[in-house]
């Protein structure tokens, strides 16, 4: 069994990007996992001065991340910026081994978040995380679908959706 941690970048609970990570929990393929990592709005700040020891929310999720064949993460652009929550995230785990050679795959929920995209990651890579690019998919989500039943009411987002889980499914095997 393939278990791949669903990371989103946004607090929202409308999100857009969340909502493809809740899509991707119901359409993947027979032999992976799906499951959302929902803490990182628990977080403190990240200090440099207090990362050891780390505070538990932040040590569970470096395990769960160290546990996970493979990494599915969405995040919006904020301001052209990657989300402060996401940054605090990775911030809190760039001393950690946990992405080392670590398959991720990026969804962007918005063809006009590149700035934030990209910059996502580039920290990523700079992270020795091993980025699945046939997974690493724009999918222009409507309006209309704030949700997971939204997204799966679009075969086309579907479609996508499948594709990307379909690569993640190649990259650990």
């Amino acid at each position: 069994m393939i278990d791949v941690l669903a990371i989103s970048g946004s607090l929202r609970a409308a999100s857009k990007n969340t909502a493809l990570l809740e899509a991707a929990v119901r359409v993947a393929p027979q032999g992976m996992r799906v499951r959302r990592f929902r803490g990182l709005g628990s977080f403190p700040l990240f200090n440099p001065d207090t990362e050891f020891p780390t505070p538990p929310p932040v040590a569970d999720f470096i395990a769960q991340i160290a546990a996970a064949d493979a990494l599915l993460i969405a995040s919006p652009e904020y301001a052209h910026g990657v989300t402060g929550v996401m940054k605090n995230a990775l911030d809190w785990v760039v001393s950690s081994p946990a992405f080392i050679d670590k398959p991720v795959a990026l969804v962007n929920a918005s063809p006009r978040a590149t700035i934030a995209y990209g910059a996502l990651r580039e920290t990523l890579v700079t992270m020795s995380a091993r980025m699945i690019e046939g997974g690493c998919v724009t999918i222009a989500v409507p309006p209309m679908a704030r949700d997971a039943e939204g997204v799966l009411a679009v075969p086309d987002l579907v479609v996508a959706l499948r594709s990307a889980l379909a690569e993640i499914q190649r990259a650990t095997q």
